[in-house]
């Protein structure tokens, strides 16, 4: 007989539904028997008790609401009848405790990596093209278009063969793909090319946070070289990026080729000495190979968008255990969102192997809820309408599933937004909850691979790390079969549990981290950048 109730934590008083209910239904949770009052979506929640208005209410273990209107027992929770509430923290409470995870079995495993000189290890090995400032959009755009045609020998594909279906008046027939390359020119190097719309015309400190973020980029070990184009007047100066380069790395060799626009006269003079020099810098960066590295070496990212109600209880604590995997064998597992921690600060800042980490995340967190507020809105106001539709109905709620990424392992640093991962273990790093603003950061903040789970499904990718897309429920994984590249809702089903998940997570991401595996959005050339732009135009 299917279950059709879970409740997550003991001292919950609510229980997700793993099926659709109807009014009427009974359902079994821990030897007692209740009785459903009205239809409840898969993924919602219902009481285990009845609950006055005012009443707490806790899952995961932590607050996640209040009722705003009597609920009885049995009855689906909405947002009509709960509102948003989180505990306060004010300072760690507890000494950080940790059994961690047998990981013999993985000890002497290896994957298949670019070294770079500094120690790091890529997953990757890109030249990464990218301005200082919008106004070389249109240049970075016009080099991607001449590199992506000469060097990456791109072949023709499916909905290119339609539209030329179409204009030849063939609509149905098919068309010869013949002529179209099917491989790169070079084996070992690929190009890719970012833009962004910051760099000027906003206060100066988001310049210096864009160069931070820009220098994290170069510096991520899937990067061999850059070419950086700088139009020359804008608020973020070349000067500035370097310092954000040395500020990371001062001994850092990794090729770093700059061209202003503004000193270098016509617009074909400029780009036809970026070509040259760039070709030669490429060819160079091609003879880097992969080899062997340990496990040690890897530094992912955790990230989720696109959650549903399944997210919290399949998806998140998977990626919670490969995290504790990764941190047990001396590797770096990168948690962000701090909108989508809010509720789970305790556990957190309790979890900080430091008195000070714990200090600058409180300080992190109150800094940036207080500019949420300022600017009228607040942590409350985070989830979204896919998100409420599917069963998370308050941050709190969300965020106690989110934080399930996380594992169980202490915090080893906080960082804020540019600041680089460095110390093996769970770091914590302040980004918004926007999925490719926090992707985004956390490439820009060293991580090689990037873990991210979805309940209603997302395509983001990165332009440098590769981003293996985590379902939490099986039918979006057979729904989505594109951009999906691991099921968990095995564990939804009971076939499977969190932990044998969770292993079989590690064993992808050192395919994917060899090169021996593309990641769906790697297939896609799903590149996305965003940064975070903080503050006003001016």
């Amino acid at each position: 007989m299917q279950k059709k109730l879970i409740k997550v934590h003991p001292s919950d008083n609510v229980a997700v539904a793993l099926t659709a209910l109807e009014a009427g239904d009974k359902a079994t949770i821990e030897g007692a028997e209740i009785d459903i009052l009205s239809f409840t979506k898969a993924k919602h929640k219902i009481a285990l008790e009845a609950l006055a208005i005012g009443d707490k209410i806790f899952m995961y273990g932590v607050l996640v609401g209040k009722a705003s209107k009597p609920i009885a027992k049995g009855e689906v929770l909405t947002t009509e009848n709960v509102k948003h509430q989180s505990e306060k923290v004010t300072q760690k409470l507890e000494e950080a405790h940790w059994d961690a995870p047998d990981v013999s079995r993985w000890k002497n495993r290896t994957f298949l990596g670019y070294h770079r000189e500094d120690g790091q290890v890529g997953t990757a090995n890109v030249w990464l093209f990218f301005p200082l400032v919008f106004c070389e959009n249109r240049n970075i755009e016009t080099l991607k278009d001449i590199f992506e045609k000469e060097l990456l020998k791109q072949p023709v594909n499916n909905h290119q063969l339609l539209l030329r279906s179409l204009v030849n008046g063939q609509e149905g027939e098919p068309l010869d793909k013949a002529g179209a390359g099917t491989s790169n020119v070079f084996e070992n190097i690929e190009v890719k090319f970012i833009t962004h719309q910051g760099g000027c015309g906003g206060i100066r400190q988001d310049a210096v946070s864009l160069a931070k973020l820009l220098a994290g980029y170069v510096h991520n070990p899937n990067v061999a070289g850059a070419t950086v184009l700088s139009l020359g007047c804008q608020n973020l100066q070349i000067e500035i990026f370097k310092n954000a380069l040395k500020a990371i790395n001062p001994e850092s060799t990794k090729p770093v080729l700059i061209f202003e626009q503004q000193q270098m006269g016509t617009i074909d003079e400029m780009l036809s000495t970026i070509i040259k020099e760039s070709f030669e810098a490429i060819k160079k960066a091609n003879n880097i190979e992969r080899k062997e590295a340990p496990l040690s070496k890897l530094k992912v990212g955790l990230e989720c968008g696109g959650s549903d109600g399944f997210s919290g209880i399949s998806a998140n604590p998977t990626l919670g255990y490969t995290s504790d995997l990764l941190a047990a064998l001396n590797g770096s597992a990168i948690l962000s969102e701090f909108p989508e921690l809010c509720g789970v600060e305790q556990e957190l800042v309790n979890r900080c192997v430091e008195e000070e980490k714990a200090v600058k995340f409180l300080a992190l967190m109150k800094a940036y809820e207080k500019s949420v507020v300022d600017a009228g809105s607040g942590f409350d106001m985070n989830p979204s309408p896919g998100n409420i539709k599917d069963g998370l109905i308050t941050d709190a709620m969300k965020s106690a599933g989110a934080a399930k990424k996380g594992g169980t392992s202490p915090v080893a640093d906080v960082l804020n937004y540019g600041e680089y991962v460095t110390k093996p273990g769970l770091n914590l790093l302040c980004t918004p909850g926007n999925d490719v603003e926090s992707t985004t950061a956390m490439a820009g903040s060293g991580a090689n691979i990037i873990l991210f789970t979805t309940g209603l499904g997302t395509p983001t990718g990165n332009p440098v790390t590769p981003v293996i897309k985590v379902s939490s429920n099986t039918e979006l994984a057979e729904k989505m079969n594109d951009i999906i590249d691991f099921d968990s809702g095995s564990i939804i089903k009971g076939d499977k549990t969190i932990e044998e998940m969770g292993e079989e997570l590690l064993e992808l991401i050192i395919e994917v981290a060899s090169g021996k595996k593309k990641t769906k959005a790697m297939l896609l050339g799903q590149d996305d950048f965003i940064p975070w732009r903080q503050g006003v135009s001016l």
